[in-house]
This record gives C-alpha cells, structure tokens and sequence, in this order.
C-alpha cells in the first residue's frame, strides 16, 4: 500500500494529486524551486523540499535530484503528473531503482511512444517522405515533445528546407532532441482523442472520446467528453485503435492517444459538405493528460485514484463506467490573445470562482498569488458537467462571466465569448481553424465596457471625495474628464451630492460608492462592483480597464520603429544573418523571445532599415528592453543629413 507520494510537478496538477491523496489518507510531498517557494503547491503538502534554483533545467527537470527529496522526505511513490519529467524513460528508472513506487507506465512503453515515428512505426504508419507539390500543404513535427514545439505549416514546396531547419533547431532547444518529420497537413480537422488506463493485469479501459480542437499556437484551450457528433462507426475504430497502441507496448497506468479527424459528416444543419470522415494517428501521451478532469467528470471517476490503484498492482474491474452527460473543460491563462498570446505576470490580486451549478476548479493558484516568468501560464482550469452539451457550455460561459479574477490580462474573456459563439456550438462547424476564422472578432471590446468605465470614474471620484473632501459648489465646475483605455467619461458633482454623466449620453446614476456604483441606462439598472490596486488598472465586473494618464511620461518615449521586448524572457534565436543596416519588411520575423514555456515572435513593424540589433541568443531581458530598431527610409536619410551636416 503506497502511504506518501511526492509529486515531480509544480502548481496545478499538484494540487490536483494531492486532492485525491488526502482523500484517500494518503501522505504527500512536494518538491519546488526558488521560484516557486510560496507557491500553492508547496502551501499544500504536507512537506515539502527544495529543489535550488529557478530554471526548470535546474529543478524540475532534475530527475536525480527529485529522487533524492522523495528518500529524504520518506516518500514511498513518485506521481509525475504532467510536462517535466513525466514522460521521460530514464527518470521514471531511477525512480524505480531507488525502491519507489512509479505511479506510470513502464519505462520501456514510455521509450516505445516517446518518438512520435516509432510510435507510428508500431502502428504500420509510415511519415511522409519525397514531398511534392501534390502533397502540400504538409505539417513538420517534432519526433520528440509537444505543446505545438517544433511544429512548421508548409504550404510552399520552396519553404520546406527552411522550416524543416527552423523546427528542428526549436525542438533540440525544446526537448534535447532535433529529430523532426513530415506528415499531411488536414485542413480544418477536428483534434480528438482517447482516454486509457490499463492495469497489469491485462485490462484495458478506453474511457471514451475528448475533442480538443480549439487551439491556439496548437496548444488547447478548450476541451469535451465525449467528442461530439462523432459517427458511431469512427468512434468504435479510435477507441479500438487507441487499446491496440496500449496492448503493443505493454502499457499499464493512464494515458492518451490522439488523432486528427477529418471530413466528419455535417451535424445540426451545418453548412460544411458532408464527406468520408478519416482519422490520422497523431501520438500517444504517456502520462495524465492536462484535460482529464472532463473525462472523470463524464464518467464519474477519479484517474488520479485508479493511477494510484493500479500502481498498487490492484486489477481494474472488466468494463469501465458508463458514460453520463457532457463534460466541458476551459484552460484560464494569464495571456493577452490581442497581442498574439503574449504571456502576463503579476499579482493575482482577487480569483473568486462561484461554485454554483457544480462548477470545478483545478488550480494552482489563490488570491494574493504572484504570477511569474519562469513557467507556463496557466492560471486554472474551470469544468463543468451537464446532461447535455448545450447546458455544459451555457454554465460553463456563465461561470466564467461571473468570476472575479483582478491583476494581470487573461483570456477569460475570450473563453466566454468562444462558447457563446454559434461556431462552436454546433459540432459540425467544429475544427482547429475556430480561432483563424473568429479571433479578431472575439477580441473587440466587450458589450458594456463603455458603462464600466463610467462606473470606474465615478467609484475613483467617490474614494478621492472621502479623502479629500469636495462635493457641489455654489460655483458650477467645469466636468471632470477621465479616460480609460478608448472610453472618455465626463461628469460633474451634483447640489445632492451626487454626479451627473455628461458623456457618454444616457446615463443616470442611481448612487456611487469607493467600491460599488449603479447605474441606470435605457430604463435598466445596473449594478458594478469596482477594485483598483493602484497600478493604473481598474477591475469593473468582468472588464479590466487601464486608467489613462493625461499627460505622457518622457521617460516612456522611444524612436520610432523601436522594437521592445513585449515580456520578459530569453532570446532563443534571431533570424538567420540579420545583421545591421539590412533591409527588412513589415511583419518580417527579426528573433524569437521565449518566456513561459513558449516562444514568440518579434517582427518588423514596418519595412525599413535595421539601424540597431540589440539581441544576441542566450540575452535575458525585461518587458520594455529595447530589442532593435528599424527605420524607415525617410527617417534614415534624415539622420544621414543631420550627420553630414
């Protein structure tokens, strides 16, 4: 019997093994980095030990180390949870070595579907090879990894050997390993994958299907049980296709196998063509997959506890759970998805989740947390359950409408406006392509955002007229003017002691207090709730408003054409003999920033010449570091003259 399991994991799969560890009276351990020191994980456990250091390199990815705390701590088993070290063959060894329980596969199954071709191999796929021009558009991939790392669209044949350098160099960086394939790329196909557990003794569960096909960078950001309107005959052969992976390699424990599906016929009137649906083998994750929890809440069980169960060497009952209603699962990041994902840090000053309607929160993060650069950005993960898919994604838009989450920029808003958008809500508009086709619009300024800022004037006028004093004057005033972000809002003090809104029109204010204001608009009143922390951001409802100054700090001048690094973050690479004083265009990709596990791009904001390069691979720098500069023609000649002068 396993009495204490440290898990090799950080933040919220941490907390999500050690809920089901304390419920089952089972001892936990965590490990963490200097980093991660007041972390909710380490906050949680029952001991803890630290790992020197900040880099996952020098911590989390320390297999020898982590070992070492599991024996100090008297830990008995090892859960890797997920990323890191969780499927890597030779950790989950020395873990086994040293006379612990491995809460996972074998080590030799691990090695079997650790490269995405030997994977394929044992399954009778073979990568493509000899491209022409018939085959595009095609996909470059990384043997090794995930996450959208080393991964290249290629619609031109010319680009091929480009991309193939480029993803092979990102996922040696990545994973310590540049081995790199192709494979067609399926326009529009749907992400869906199969839930395993098998035990050793020789029981294999299938537990259904997840689709995950709204991505973003290929990275998912929402998921469901069971893939909706999959055709019964398709379903039968994943599920089938996903037990024969697992009985080729002798699998035992949790994991996932995933496809590409393609051309599935067209559902709830939709007006894509009807065609011969087709599933492509994508990998096999040996391991707990980040989206498990809508797999547990549609089949109402615990895969945290049957790991532990089976690692026990306990046998699975023959048939699995029936499954019950549909699952809907959101990924809450601290990114800006207007600004092409960037990732965001700072204080999580308020995350209140309501738990109405059985609402799930899997998180690694409270109140009061510091969100930081050195890992992955995301915040939590919101599920919910319903009999039907149209009731789970109405509560799960409505939970995240109603969360109160104040500090840093999250694509929570996005999240709600993708459920509520028709796409989406009909299967057969389902596909990878959701975000290429809607992103732009789901990111304009949400409906009321006008109405919150005046809240957010009259609340800041409130709080300044209890410190200061102030009120109606005998001599009428000229309007007081705030702005916030593109709202402009007037108003002035009233003889009752109230305000009057002079802009934008057709307001009246009911009252307005330091925290909280209603409003009246077209007959209807309306009640916002109003926090700022003093950093120039007010929290109004669900909008996040930045407080606009009336004059502009010199100090935050730069040259026009000033490239500054939008996050902190790394250099990984900068563009291949770049060099100062060449001619670069408009969206030209100059280097790549890497920061919270992904990278990004800094691109040429106009076309010009690149008078600075400031960025070398291996440069750490600050969000606002000046990075290069690129001028334009005329800026160029000019400084030329002003120097022959």
């Amino acid at each position: 019997m396993i009495t204490s399991v440290l898990v090799a994991n950080r933040g919220e799969i941490a907390c999500r093994v050690f809920r089901t560890c304390r419920e089952l009276g089972i001892s936990t351990v965590a490990v963490y980095s200097d980093a991660d020191a007041d972390a909710l994980h380490v906050r949680e456990a029952d001991t803890a030990v630290r790992l020197p250091g900040a880099a996952p390199s020098e911590t989390y990815l320390r297999g020898d180390l982590v070992v070492k705390a599991a024996l100090a701590a008297g830990a008995d088993a090892v859960h890797p949870g997920y990323g890191f070290l969780s499927e890597n063959a030779g950790f989950a060894r020395q873990v086994i070595d040293a006379g612990l329980v491995w809460i996972g596969p074998p080590p030799e199954a691990i090695e079997a579907m650790a490269s995405k071709t030997r994977a394929k191999e044992l399954l009778g796929i073979a990568p493509l090879s000899d491209v022409t021009e018939a085959d595009l558009p095609v996909l470059v991939k990384a043997a090794a990894g995930g996450g959208g790392r080393g991964m290249r669209i290629v619609r031109e044949l010319g680009r091929l050997p480009g991309e193939l350098a480029a993803a092979s160099a990102e996922a040696l960086s990545a994973f310590g390993d540049g081995e790199v394939f192709v494979e067609p790329y399926v326009e529009n196909g749907r992400h869906v994958e199969v839930q395993l557990l098998c035990d050793t003794h020789g029981t294999a569960w299938a537990l259904g299907t997840r689709d995950c096909s709204l991505q973003r960078r290929h990275q998912k950001v929402v998921e469901e049980a069971p893939a909706p309107g999959l055709p019964a005959g398709l379903e039968a052969s994943l599920l089938d296709t996903a037990v024969r992976a697992a009985k080729a390699v002798g699998y035992v424990g949790a994991g996932t196998v995933e496809f590409l599906v393609a051309d599935v016929p067209q559902a709830l009137g939709s007006a894509r063509p009807a065609g011969t649906p087709r599933a492509y083998f994508l990998e096999m994750n040996t391991r707990l997959q980040v989206e498990h929890p809508v797999t547990e809440e549609a089949f109402g069980v615990d895969l945290v506890a049957l790991q532990l169960a089976v690692a026990e060497g306990r046998a699975l009952p023959p048939e699995p759970p029936a499954p019950r209603g549909h699952a809907i699962e959101a990924r809450l990041y601290a990114e800006d998805p207007a600004r092409e994902w960037a990732p965001q840090t700072g204080v999580l000053h308020l995350f209140e989740l309501s738990g109405e309607g059985r609402t799930r929160l899997d998180t690694g993060y409270v109140s009061g947390d510091a969100i930081g650069v050195h890992y992955d950005p995301m915040l939590a993960k919101v599920i919910v359950h319903a009999p039907t898919r149209a009731e789970a994604i109405r509560k799960l838009a409505h939970a995240l409408d109603r969360a109160r989450i104040h500090g840093p920029v999250t694509n929570r808003d996005l999240l709600v406006a993708s459920l509520r958008h028709p796409e989406f809500g009909d299967p057969g508009l389902l596909d990878t392509g959701f975000y290429d086709r809607n992103l732009d619009a789901l990111t304009e300024s949400r409906t009321g955002e006008a109405y919150a800022a005046v809240a957010a004037a009259l609340a800041g006028a409130a709080a300044g007229r209890g410190r200061f004093g102030g009120g109606w004057r005998n001599l009428r005033s000229q309007d007081e003017t705030r702005t916030y972000g593109d709202h402009e809002v007037r108003y002035r003090p009233t003889r009752d002691g109230g305000f009057e809104v002079t802009a934008p029109g057709g307001v009246r204010v009911v009252s307005a207090d330091p925290d909280r204001v209603r409003l009246e608009v077209a007959g209807v009143v309306r009640d916002f709730g109003v926090a700022a922390y003093g950093d120039g951001i007010v929290h109004v409802g669900p909008h996040r408003l930045t407080v606009r100054p009336r004059f502009t700090d010199p100090r935050e001048q730069t040259a026009p054409g000033s490239l500054l690094a939008p996050m902190p973050g790394t250099v990984v690479r900068v563009a291949d003999g770049l060099a100062v004083g060449d001619r670069v265009t408009a969206g030209q990709p100059l280097l790549w920033l890497e920061a919270m596990k992904m990278e990004h791009r800094v691109i040429a904001p106009a076309s010009g010449t690149l008078t600075a390069l400031h960025a070398a691979p291996g440069r750490q720098v600050e969000v606002g570091a000046l990075l290069a500069v690129v001028s334009d023609d005329a800026t160029t000649e000019a400084a030329q003259e002003d120097q022959t002068v």
